[in-house]
């Protein structure tokens, strides 16, 4: 019997089942579920050519010369209806996405972008990236500058920035803050496909460490984000950027943080020390991000509690079977925000989608960065123009 080739067939088709069916419990399958239903459902067409190699080799090597050797190929068959099912579900996301773009903008959203910023917006996949070099995230056109200290905790909080080698004048500004639970995590790790597609546009970027549980609570990583707010609105015209126009964005607990901060701009009481800066942000990005109170704390600590119709735009997006954070309460967000805010809410809900969908270049992923890249110009676009 083929044993390395059953067990290759065996892994992929085992990722296969959990990207299609994620499971939830008992924590041990959980954990492998997250991790190989994630891989194989962001990345099918890899698992294709992993499959597609091992089957070559098996019988190239003439192992398939057993009933165990044709039941590895009949399993490496089905698996492969699998991956098909996988990459025809993240296919459809860019409909579907337009769909949600154009429900949280209006009709004839696009039409309404300024010329200036709607020139070079991406309507199809980067298919030869995708293909090719999902995992590659950076871009030769883009320089990151590492490591500047925004506060005085150490490497919890530096920060990085990316910006295009040419350093135009004028750019704008996104800030990421990583997820983790609040937990772990570090910069240069999640979005990067969203950073780099940014700053080879113009706009400089920046993605930040902050400080973490246990040692330390609510609110001082909301503190942090608007410490990095305020060093970006103070130093971030040294690399080309205008931070007059400032999106910040996050994935998970990192969605949780921005969308309590823009929810919350100007309060002093989460800006001791530096109560007079500027943290007001343009609009918020929230990817596959936890919305509800911070650890047993009141829920004066969710996002939820501080939803007002002075809201900045929020553009959500969140996977249909997240098993960290069930979709249903992206969606009562959203709702929320939406009955509220006076201004626009998109809310795209990705089907299949996992929980850290934003890792590589993927079909589905790419479909999400040029829709945040376009509901961004729209955005820029309704600023310029005075709003009755």
């Amino acid at each position: 019997m083929p044993l390395g080739y059953l067990f290759t067939v065996a892994v992929i088709a085992l990722g296969t089942l959990f990207a299609l069916a994620p499971v939830r419990r008992p924590r041990p399958l959980a954990v492998l579920s997250y991790y190989l239903g994630l891989a194989v459902n962001e990345l099918p067409f890899v698992a294709v050519y992993g499959l597609g190699a091992s089957t070559a080799l098996a019988f190239a090597q003439d192992d398939i010369d057993s009933a165990g050797g044709w039941a590895a190929v009949a399993l490496a068959a089905v698996t492969l209806l699998g991956l098909a099912v996988v990459a025809h579900r993240a296919l459809g996301e860019r409909d579907r996405i337009e769909r949600a773009m154009t429900e949280g903008l209006g009709a004839g959203w696009r039409a309404a972008i300024d010329a200036d910023l709607a020139e070079g917006l991406r309507r199809r996949p980067p298919l030869a990236r995708i293909l090719l070099l999902p995992v590659f995230r950076r871009r030769l056109d883009v320089r990151r500058v590492a490591d500047r200290a925004y506060g005085d905790a150490g490497r919890r909080n530096m920060l990085d920035l990316y910006h295009h080698r040419a350093r135009p004048a004028g750019a704008p500004v996104m800030i990421h803050l990583h997820g983790g639970g609040y937990s772990g995590g570090h910069k240069n790790s999640q979005s990067l496909p969203l950073l780099y597609r940014l700053a080879s546009r113009g706009w400089v970027c920046v993605s930040a460490n902050y400080r973490l549980r246990p040692d330390f609570q609510h609110p001082d990583h909301l503190i942090d984000l608007k410490k990095i707010i305020a060093w970006v609105r103070e130093h971030a015209g040294e690399y080309g950027a205008d931070p007059a126009t400032l999106f910040v964005a996050g994935s998970s607990a990192g969605g949780h943080m921005a969308a309590l901060t823009a929810l919350t701009q100007g309060d002093p009481a989460f800006q001791p020390g530096f109560e007079d800066a500027d943290t007001s942000v343009t609009a918020v990005i929230c990817l596959n991000t936890y919305y509800g109170p911070y650890y047993g704390q009141g829920p004066e600590s969710s996002p939820e509690s501080h939803i007002a119709a002075d809201a900045p735009p929020f553009f959500l997006a969140h996977g249909d079977k997240d098993t960290l954070v069930p979709v249903a309460e992206a969606r009562h967000f959203a709702d929320r925000l939406r009955r509220a805010s006076a201004v626009p809410v998109v809310y795209a809900e990705l089907k299949g989608g996992h929980h850290a969908f934003d890792l590589f270049h993927s079909l589905r992923f790419e479909a999400v960065v040029d829709a945040i890249e376009a509901f961004a110009a729209r955005v820029r676009s309704r600023e310029r123009t005075p709003q009755p």
